[in-house]
């Protein structure tokens, strides 16, 4: 079986949510890149030096795990840790309609003109609408795909807008078609 799993895309395209979904159907421990980048979540952001240690720490401490989010740049050195990693991409108006609708849950009133996460919600969402198009430069397809390049483990693309449960059998149907997990592993629902 695999015992690393790394997913991968952009902020709002449901690394998080696969990650999560997987990790009750298999042996395995689901890490978020989102709590080693952020020392005061989406406000303060960690040192590089910090986030790598800490997060290399779980790595290793914990047998089989699936870590959700990206580490380009920051995490590059840990290429080598992966045994498979699940690049996740959907439609950029779909995406950016769940960040929309996920800011507005996580902070309200507070996202709209004159809220006091107003100015905060507006650069994310402008910087999460560069994902499709911008070089590499920023957070983008451009540099997830260069970075997926030179991995020595297989990548598997999940494309398109499908729902949590249509990627966890897509992800499961690949680890059954290459043999590395026993089919009896995870009940599906």
């Amino acid at each position: 079986m695999k015992k690393n799993i790394h997913i991968l895309g952009a902020s709002g395209v449901g690394t998080s949510t696969l990650g999560a979904a997987l990790s009750k159907c298999l042996p395995h421990t689901h890490l978020d890149t989102d709590n080693y980048y952020w020392l005061d979540k989406f406000t303060k952001k960690r040192e590089i030096p910090e986030r790598r240690k800490l997060l290399e720490k779980d790595l290793t401490i914990n047998e089989k795990w699936i870590l959700s989010g990206a580490v380009c740049g920051w995490g590059d050195n840990l290429k080598s840790y992966f045994d498979l990693v699940v690049f996740l991409w959907i439609p950029q108006d779909i995406r950016l309609e769940r960040l929309k609708h996920r800011e507005f849950q996580r902070y309200g009133n507070e996202v709209l003109a004159g809220g006091s996460k107003y100015e905060q919600s507006k650069a994310f969402l402008e910087w999460a609408s560069l994902y499709d198009t911008a070089g590499m430069e920023v957070r983008s397809k451009a540099l997830h795909e260069h970075w997926m390049e030179d991995l020595s483990c297989p990548v598997l693309k999940i494309e398109g807008d499908h729902s949590v449960n249509e990627r966890v059998d897509r992800v499961l149907d690949y680890l059954n078609s290459i043999k590395l997990m026993d089919s009896d592993s995870c009940i599906r629902k």
